[in-house]
């Protein structure tokens, strides 16, 4: 929802592995190229440790893409196997064709016969196996009998584990020593220094499209340092969640009041914290993220058809049309959701009666005494933004006729450097009680990703606008 208003094309912070956004830095680019050169050297076993978060599935992904075409590569999704269905998990990875109710003895020689004919073919078979913390040790030693097939000079299968340092404890085990000695290479992926913190987050921005300067302050580089104990996945937490409060402002630079919002809206940041949890200025901006789905675009989302309400009070969403359905009006939908705690505040009063085709213009007439007469701190909620006048209308016109049109706010700016209309909801003292009125919304409503917009930044908003 924030990509537009800092100039990105993409979610630069998403969790989900995305190649494009692998960091060389913090060592990982020497690994990936040990890892390279210890599998097309044709090692057995090849381990790779690191704490939860620490981007050991974006290094999985990054070792798959830059392996050389003559390897083969498997992917264990489930390390839980047990050490009897493991070599069918294998054969069935390798679309090996097996008879009903073959025993272990068949699938080892079926899988022999392949690996045989893909060395003759001069290529290599490589296992992934993420999560190897959680296999059971049997498995584990199951998997290292198959480094037992091997020609004269090479293996025939190579198998790279992927784990959390219990994988380390696991493998002291003394019966397990067998499969201890028969790792080659050992890898340990530390989180990242704290001076590499900022090159990551830069880079991160870089890579979705952003040109100007460092958007994190170092004080707030400093906290995400501390906070995210240099873990990649709570740094990509962290930094979508402090982007978001920095937005809620219209700020352009993440400082570290937005950081500290981040932090108290995040799980392991409330493990650290030692005071009690309380939504401050900022919270609920950062609340709103856990409902983010990153890869919508700031004004590509649109409010889907609500349900009827005698006094409802949306919730903020950026839209964009014609691609999503309108608001539709209330006669079509159903009247089964209790009204929302209505606004403490009211627009200056105006006739609801207007024709349709001059409610628009009558709303921004409105909204500019309401901005006029209001506390900088005042809240509202943000319903939509559009590019197309004419498109709004029609959807002021829907809203109407399941919202108190006095309490709705429509205003001019300018949003990625495209002029937009936005549509705001309600006028509250303060961001608490309106974020208990958004919770207490139509569900489809809150689907459309509401945000909370202070008076101060909506009228910074409209003088850049202007």
């Amino acid at each position: 929802m924030y990509y537009a208003h800092f100039g990105l094309k993409q979610p630069p912070f998403k969790i989900t592995p995305n190649t494009e956004f692998f960091f060389s830095g913090g060592n990982r680019g020497a690994v990936l190229d040990a890892l390279v050169y210890a599998i097309t050297s044709g090692e057995g076993i090849v381990k790779v440790v690191g704490e939860v978060g620490s981007g050991k599935t974006m290094l999985c992904r990054m070792l798959e893409t830059l392996l050389p075409q003559n390897v083969e590569s498997v992917y264990l999704a489930n390390p839980s196997v047990a050490p009897e269905d493991v070599l069918h998990a294998i054969a069935f990875e390798l679309h090996l064709e097996l008879p009903e109710g073959a025993d272990r003895l068949h699938v080892m020689q079926a899988l022999q016969n392949y690996l045989i004919e893909r060395h003759a073919e001069n290529r290599r078979v490589v296992i992934f196996i993420e999560e190897a913390q959680g296999m059971p040790l049997a498995t584990l030693e199951e998997i290292r009998l198959l480094t037992n097939l091997e020609t004269r000079h090479d293996k025939l299968l190579q198998i790279v584990l992927f784990g959390q340092p219990e994988l380390d404890e696991n493998l002291n085990a003394a019966h397990i020593r067998q499969l201890r000695e028969r790792i080659t290479h050992s890898f340990n992926l530390g989180p990242l220094a704290a001076d590499e913190i900022g090159e990551y987050l830069i880079f991160r921005l870089r890579t979705a499209g952003y040109f100007g300067p460092q958007m994190f302050t170092k004080a707030a580089i400093r906290k995400i340092a501390s906070a995210s104990e240099g873990l990649v996945r709570r740094i990509n937490i962290l930094a979508d969640k402090a982007l978001l409060a920095a937005f809620a402002e219209n700020a352009y630079a993440v400082e570290r009041k937005h950081v500290v919002v981040a932090i108290r809206d995040s799980e392991f940041g409330a493990e650290r914290s030692r005071k009690p949890f309380a939504i401050t200025r900022y919270a609920v901006a950062a609340l709103i993220a856990l409902a983010l789905v990153a890869g919508f675009a700031l004004h590509a989302l649109l409010p889907s058809a609500p349900v009827k309400s005698a006094s409802s009070s949306p919730v903020a969403s950026q839209a964009k049309p014609p691609q999503s359905a309108p608001i539709a009006p209330a006669a079509e939908v159903a009247n089964t959701v209790q009204a929302p705690t209505p606004p403490v505040t009211s627009a200056p009063q105006e006739s609801t009666a207007a024709a349709p085709g001059d409610l628009l213009d009558a709303r921004l007439k409105a909204t500019e005494a309401w901005l006029a007469s209001r506390a900088p701190s005042t809240v509202s909620i943000q319903l939509m933004s559009t590019e197309q006048p004419e498109y709004l209308r029609q959807q002021i016109k829907n809203l109407a006729t399941i919202l108190e049109t006095d309490n709705l706010f429509v205003y001019r700016s300018r949003i990625g450097g495209r002029p937009s209309i936005t549509v705001l909801y309600g006028s509250y003292p303060d961001r608490d009680t309106a974020a208990k009125a958004m919770q207490e919304l139509p569900r489809n409503l809150r689907a459309n990703r509401p945000q909370l917009r202070t008076v101060s930044g909506i009228q910074e908003e409209i003088k850049r606008f202007q």
